[in-house]
């Protein structure tokens, strides 16, 4: 995959009162970041926070941070006769793939540890996210190299296939018509909850975990503010629970949410500086699909906040065993009718379906 375009010519991308990016700054911290960004959950975040005063301020700088984040193609070779037709018009459909490249226990593999569906309604006064835990057990379509074609854990399409293996495995496995793809890198949670200042996090239960980027980390129950590793850890977690990948699920939309909560606040769209930081750090974490406009669609959703996000889990009918695989089992009646609410943009039907 490409490295993503140079920044523009400093002219052309400060936003008022915003300081000149440095060119060694993004150059020295580049590298370590350049590893294949996982589509899309923090571009997501950023477009849905560029809004107001802000974003139409800072017209110029916002284009040039959507002309150099990476682009995939996510749709190469996907064959149109096998795709979820189009029913609601205006509603948009964005499937997040996540992975994380620093994980300490990332073993080279390329499998998504995260795979959410994003719904953002015709008139884009909320959003949808639906989580699908990676190990669910779904029919996998053939790859056009001929890979797959069989029945097998749902983040094996993208070792199989790349992300247009994957569009076609979460459209076979909903029925929903995937428009855009975006992917991120978790290991960029650290850059940008420290852009940030830290976020607050609620801790559902205490725990130990059992691998970090420091050592082990101890959570106490409650409240408390988290600076980046602290969130990294927080969110990557999964050994030290009994339901494993689904509290880790649970943990990233807390994350995302807290990041939403402070990127909305005034203190970090009012600070040139800090709004700065934040675009940037989220830029370096995140690949699309070469259609979306990430400008186009901040000014769709220049209102919205964590407030109008809904999250879910996938209704599933727990765990189990298919030879020496442990997978989740998709709760398939439940399911359908959650995701025909979502290709429907019935948006009340999502909320009831999801509870």
């Amino acid at each position: 995959m490409r490295h993503r375009q140079e920044y523009a010519e400093p002219a052309t991308q400060i936003l008022e009162g915003l300081p000149t990016p440095d060119p060694a700054g993004p150059e020295e911290s580049r590298p370590r970041r350049r590893r294949w960004r996982k589509v899309l959950l923090i571009s997501f975040i950023v477009v849905a926070l560029l809004g107001g005063a802000a974003l139409v301020g800072g017209g110029l700088y916002v284009r040039s941070i959507n002309s150099g984040i990476e682009r995939v193609d996510a749709f190469d070779g996907v064959p149109e006769e096998s795709r979820p037709q189009v029913v609601a018009k205006g509603a948009m459909n964005i499937m997040i793939l996540g992975s994380d490249s620093r994980d300490p226990e990332n073993t080279g593999g390329s499998r998504s540890d995260t795979i959410i569906l994003a719904h953002l309604p015709a008139d884009r006064s909320s959003a949808q996210l639906i989580s699908i835990p990676r190990d669910t057990w779904v029919s996998v379509p053939k790859s056009k190299d001929g890979r797959g074609g069989r029945d097998a854990k749902i983040n094996a399409a993208y070792a199989w296939g790349g992300v247009p293996l994957m569009v076609q495995t979460v459209e076979q496995f909903t029925g929903v018509r995937i428009d855009h793809v975006s992917m991120v890198d978790f290991a960029g949670f650290k850059e940008i909850v420290d852009a940030l200042g830290g976020v607050e996090v609620n801790v559902e239960k205490g725990f130990t975990t059992a691998y970090a980027l420091n050592g082990k980390r101890t959570f106490n129950k409650g409240p408390q503010t988290m600076d980046g590793a602290a969130a990294l850890d927080y969110a990557r977690e999964r050994h030290a629970f009994a339901d494993g990948d689904f509290a880790r699920i649970r943990h990233q939309q807390q994350v995302i949410k807290a990041i939403l909560d402070k990127a909305a606040s005034g203190g970090t769209l009012a600070s040139p500086g800090k709004l700065n930081s934040f675009v940037r750090a989220t830029a370096d974490a995140v690949a699309v699909d070469r259609e979306l406009s990430l400008v186009d669609l901040a000014m769709e959703l220049r209102g919205l906040r964590s407030g109008n996000l809904t999250f879910f889990t996938c209704p599933t009918k727990g765990t189990g065993r298919v030879g020496s695989e442990s997978v989740v089992f998709a709760d398939n009646a439940k399911a359908k009718v959650l995701f025909d609410a979502v290709r429907r943009d019935a948006v009340p039907e999502i909320l009831a379906a999801g509870k």
